[in-house]
């Protein structure tokens, strides 16, 4: 089978490759100029330069394949610089679709998020991941929606965003020379004033090679065809615990403090355009909602053999 591939070259779109291939699938990349040397096993691949907002090139990607995958996520938005969540989430997918349809490529998985809708307190990432899911849900493709949780697992360089790795960078290495013999202060985020059950907002941690390999077995997965698919870890972790296996496994130390997500949401207000700011509005209001779900049945249908989260999986962290 080949696949073509839109976010081919990202952090979830190389573990998504990497199964394709070991199944003797095709994937077929759509690649950026300038950005070649982020394919994985660029030999087995079929690489087509071009844009995922020039139709020209979308055709020339779909040409020949047959099924198709859009997996292109944003971390952070930066208007000023075309990129948003309704640009390269939204529009994009639904523009891969309309072509599909028209080239009469039934077959379209496309990678949402846990928590997608479109209520008016949402952050932007989700409401563009519910236009996605609509979207597609109002074409004549064989569709599969997958709703993953927070992932964890090696980027592999290539400046790839991954969770973990963000939040070592964000919340412990924040201060430059901090002593490595002291406790970090990372926060413990809380809603309200009174810091009760601060740090206690859980996500279903699921690593990426798992979400690649539940992504394959979906694709070949007739009945998948019109379902939407959470994916969790079979086990939920809170905030606290996440930081403090993050800083385990970078061998730094840590102790949690409470921190009133208020306060630090109205620093944000004025400073989330700045890139070294931390955090932004939109990623605060999706982190203290948390992001768990029950995959159980999924899981064991496909019989995935779920690496845990834990600080040995974590090593990728230490250097």
């Amino acid at each position: 089978m080949k696949v073509a591939i839109v976010g081919g070259t990202g952090y979830v779109g190389s573990y998504v490759c990497d199964e394709l291939i070991k199944e003797n699938h095709t994937p077929r990349i759509l690649v950026r100029e300038g950005s070649e040397s982020k394919v994985v096993d660029s030999e087995k691949c079929e690489v087509v330069k071009g844009d995922a907002f020039d139709e020209q090139s979308l055709k020339t990607l779909l040409e020949g394949s047959d099924a198709a995958i859009y997996l292109v996520a944003v971390i952070r938005e930066f208007p000023k610089e075309g990129i948003t969540n309704d640009k390269l989430q939204f529009r994009g997918s639904e523009l891969l679709a309309k072509i599909c349809s028209e080239m009469g490529i039934k077959r379209f998985l496309l990678m949402s998020a846990l928590g997608a809708n479109a209520n008016p307190d949402a952050s932007n990432y989700q409401k563009a991941k519910h236009l996605s899911e609509q979207s597609l849900k109002n074409t004549n493709l064989d569709w599969t929606v997958i709703r993953p949780s927070s992932l964890f697992g090696n980027p592999r360089g290539q400046n790839r965003p991954e969770f973990c790795k963000a939040l070592k960078e964000d919340m412990l290495e924040l201060i430059p020379g901090f002593p490595s013999a002291l406790p970090f202060p990372a926060p413990s985020f809380h809603e309200g004033l009174i810091p009760f059950g601060s740090g206690e907002f859980s996500f279903s941690m699921i690593h990426v090679k798992n979400v690649a390999e539940i992504i394959l077995k979906i694709l070949e997965d007739k009945d998948s065809i019109g379902q939407t698919i959470e994916l969790g870890g079979n086990k939920d972790f809170t905030w606290d615990e996440i930081i403090k296996a993050i800083a385990k496994a970078s061998n730094k130390k840590v102790i949690m403090v409470p921190a009133p997500v208020s306060v630090v949401l109205i620093a944000a207000k004025f400073l989330d355009w700045w890139k070294k700011f931390p955090v932004t509005r939109d990623q605060l209001k999706d982190l203290i909602k948390g992001s768990v779900c029950n995959s159980e049945k999924i899981i064991k249908k496909y019989d995935i053999d779920l690496i845990p989260f834990n600080p040995e999986n974590l090593s990728y962290l230490a250097s």
